[in-house]
Order: C-alpha cells, then sequence, then structure tokens
C-alpha cells in the first residue's frame, strides 16, 4: 500500500508580525498595469517531497512578471519571486511606482525584511485574512491554471517525472512564457495578459501625441 503524502501548508500566519491593512477589499479589477500586484505561492509534489513557487501577478490583465522555484518556503523564496518582478517592470520601461502589493497573510509575506523589499522596489503592501483564498481570489485563479496546465499530470510542460528543481524550474518557465504570451484570458477579452498590456500602453502613447490621456 502506498501512503499518500500529506500536502504542505503554504499559509502559516505570524502572531507577533505587524501586518499590513487590506487596502483592495477583493476589488481585482484596476484601470492599469502596475497599479495592483497580488502574490502567492504554491506546493508542488516531486519524486521526493515537495517543492514551492512563487507567483507575482498583476491585476490588470493576469500577466506574470515574476516568479520563483524553491525547496524551501522562507522569506528569501517569496523575495526572489518580487524582485523578479520589479527587474521585469524596469527592463519594461515601467518601473513600480507606489503599486499595490496584496498577499495573504502568511509569515513570508509579513515579514519584516519583506516589507523592507516592498518598500524598496516602490511598493505599497495590502494584506488579506489568514487561509481565506476569497482574499487573494486572483492569484488563488492563477495557482489553479498552473496546478493544472503546468505541473499537473498530462501537462505538456512536464515531460516527466519532477526529480529535481531544475525539472520544475524548466518547466514553470516554459509555461510562464505560453502564458504571459498566448493564454486567452476573459478578463481581457480573450487575449493573452502581454497582448492586452501592449495595447494598453500604445492607447497611452497615442493619448499622449494626441494631447489626450486616459
Amino acid at each position: 500500500m502506498t501512503r499518500a503524502r500529506r500536502a504542505p501548508r503554504t499559509t502559516e500566519s505570524d502572531p507577533a508580525a505587524t501586518r499590513a491593512p487590506d487596502l483592495v477589499g477583493r476589488q481585482w479589477r484596476v484601470g492599469a498595469p502596475n497599479l495592483l500586484l497580488v502574490a502567492d505561492f504554491t506546493y508542488v509534489a516531486m519524486t521526493r517531497g515537495f517543492g514551492y513557487t512563487a507567483f507575482v501577478v498583476d491585476a490588470y490583465a493576469g500577466l506574470i512578471p515574476g516568479w520563483e522555484c524553491s525547496l524551501r518556503k522562507d522569506t528569501g523564496f517569496v523575495e526572489r519571486a518580487l524582485r523578479h518582478a520589479a527587474a521585469f517592470r524596469v527592463r519594461q520601461g515601467h518601473p513600480f511606482d507606489d503599486a499595490i502589493h496584496h498577499s495573504d497573510a502568511g509569515s513570508q509575506y509579513t515579514a519584516i525584511h519583506y516589507g523592507e523589499t516592498l518598500m524598496l522596489e516602490g511598493m505599497i503592501p495590502s494584506v488579506g485574512t489568514v487561509g481565506d483564498a476569497l482574499d487573494n481570489a486572483l492569484c488563488e485563479t492563477t495557482i489553479g491554471l498552473y496546478k493544472t496546465e503546468c505541473v499537473g499530470e498530462g501537462s505538456p510542460f512536464r515531460a516527466g517525472p519532477i526529480n529535481t528543481l531544475a525539472d520544475l524550474e524548466d518547466m514553470t518557465s516554459a509555461w510562464v512564457a505560453w502564458y504571459n504570451q498566448h493564454r486567452l484570458m476573459h478578463r481581457t477579452n480573450r487575449r493573452p495578459p502581454a497582448e492586452a498590456e501592449a495595447e494598453y500602453y500604445a492607447r497611452l502613447r497615442t493619448g499622449m501625441h494626441t494631447g489626450h490621456t486616459e
């Protein structure tokens, strides 16, 4: 008999941590990129034990500017996903500027060092409750797609067993690239996230040239 592995808990609060207020109130619709970013992480069953994948998702079109895989669910792990997101936006020419960063109340996201990183990257913390999926529903939805489309059995991004961290990173990288560039999203009238963002900035540039802005 094969004993099923118990799934690890991903949201564990720190009672001593100072928690930022919830600035979002489950209102996920925003009018532009870089206004609201949501963050969370999930576990992935591997051949031995579990790996973890963290995401930072832009609420405007659902684009994933940052992600990270790890064998440890510590603050440094989710912080790297945040730094990747910030670097991605800088490369695009759209650095964060008082963007709201929303997460659940997991200890990784309420840690002092994580809050300092948010400030340095031009972001304002917003924190929901502990273990309430509705308080971070947008990121939970993205994670659900990841679990089904990327790491699930039969996924075209999964070549076989997930034996190593490199295996997990490779399939996650391929899926995120496909998701950003090709996945049709209901929230953007069935356009991929990257296309929806590009159209927004094109409209913004046109408005600037004609003397009108949105």
